[in-house]
């Protein structure tokens, strides 16, 4: 009897739990904390945070890789879709079927934007070989840049697998942090007059424009970077089913049933993959500080190359809509939004900024394929 109670005794979970994994758990806490009291970001933040503290939890082994008579934990099933690229794909095709290309086809000098916004990438890229990685992890850190989490798993998977976790963690806490990091960098590049600037009114774009844009941009990148198709493909697929008419329950359920199981998937099983004895390293610590000024010199990149734009144009280009080139879709759109009126209550900025908002998703995944392409 008292052995048998011993060994209960020694299964609670508290007995074996690490100052790692209190500190894991707290950070899970302030996600969930941010997520709930702050708004950033809950769609991803909430399942993040939780995610990470079940993964912390000692001994539930939610994330223990099956072996021959013992089944994997819960957490590892469900993580291979992360593992093997399958939920970066569809989260696109979610991304496609919500989202409004009109803005980009009635300003289609926002395409570079959304390309000049991700020069984060490739500064990051060579600060990560300066730090002494691999040319293939360079370029998996380096995508954080792109303020894109799917896309940034996507490639790690094909680069850099054994720095998934950590980058998955970072691509997409950023990715939820947009509000926080992007307006001090934004500020520090512009002035209040620039922020003021009312942009003119963009022309309506005919259905069939619409139409052909998915599968012209589909063929055009096949042809071009191949390796950049399962995204690109993907997105454009989705948004051919939004505006062809004819599938509408397609449509549907690509931007909301589908887009929402495979988000809480995909955030819950990063979240989980992030252990203490993982995490608490100087090579995660390093990733994040890359990732972070990875993000920074995309926002300041697209804002400047804005600024540029507006001097040629005259002042008809708010820099504002630059830094929304990073394709955090519509996070990076809203932050411009809200900066625009907070200097002008009345001007309305969201339809401009989508326009390199939604480039910033192309160009990533495009960037992406060329990172793929050249160091995989």
């Amino acid at each position: 009897m008292l052995s048998q109670f011993l060994a209960v005794f020694s299964d609670i979970g508290l007995l074996h739990i690490t100052w790692g994994q209190f500190g894991m758990i707290a950070i899970g806490l302030a996600l969930i904390y941010l997520a709930i009291t702050k708004k950033y970001e809950p769609l991803l933040l909430l399942p993040i945070g939780f995610g990470i503290i079940l993964g912390n939890i000692p001994l539930a082994d939610l994330m223990q890789a099956p072996a021959e008579g013992v089944r994997g934990g819960l957490m590892w099933y469900i993580y291979q879709g992360v593992d093997l690229a399958i939920f970066p794909p569809l989260i696109f095709l979610g991304i496609g079927a919500m989202t409004d290309f009109s803005p980009l086809m009635a300003n289609p000098y926002t395409v570079l934007l959304g390309a000049g916004a991700q020069a984060g990438i490739f500064s990051s890229f060579l600060g990560a070989v300066y730090l002494g990685f691999t040319a293939p992890q360079a370029g998996s850190i380096g995508i954080i840049g792109g303020a894109d989490g799917p896309t940034a798993v996507f490639l790690t998977t094909h680069l850099a697998p054994e720095l998934l976790g950590p980058i998955a963690v970072a691509a997409h806490s950023y990715m939820a942090l947009v509000p926080v990091i992007q307006p001090p960098v934004i500020r520090l590049l512009t002035s209040k007059k620039e922020r003021s600037i009312r942009m003119p009114k963009m022309r309506p774009i005919p259905q069939t424009e619409k139409i052909l844009f998915p599968v012209i941009i589909t063929v055009l990148v096949g042809l071009i970077i191949p390796q950049a198709i399962p995204l690109v493909g993907m997105l454009m697929l989705g948004n051919l089913m939004r505006e062809s008419g004819v599938v509408d329950r397609l449509a549907d359920a690509a931007a909301n049933e589908l887009t929402n199981i495979v988000t809480i998937f995909l955030a819950v099983a990063v979240g989980a993959s992030a252990s203490a004895e993982r995490f608490f390293t100087v090579e995660f610590l390093s990733i994040l500080a890359l990732g972070l000024a990875a993000f920074a010199v995309s926002t300041a990149a697209g804002t400047l190359l804005a600024k540029i734009m507006n001097w040629i144009s005259k002042g008809k280009i708010n820099p504002l809509i630059g830094a929304a080139g990073v394709s955090a879709v519509p996070q990076a759109a809203r932050v411009a939004q809200q900066m625009g009126r907070e200097e002008d209550p009345s001007n309305y900025l969201l339809m401009h900024a989508m326009g390199p908002n939604v480039a910033g998703v192309i160009g990533s995944a495009v960037a992406a394929g060329v990172l793929w392409s050249v160091l995989g």
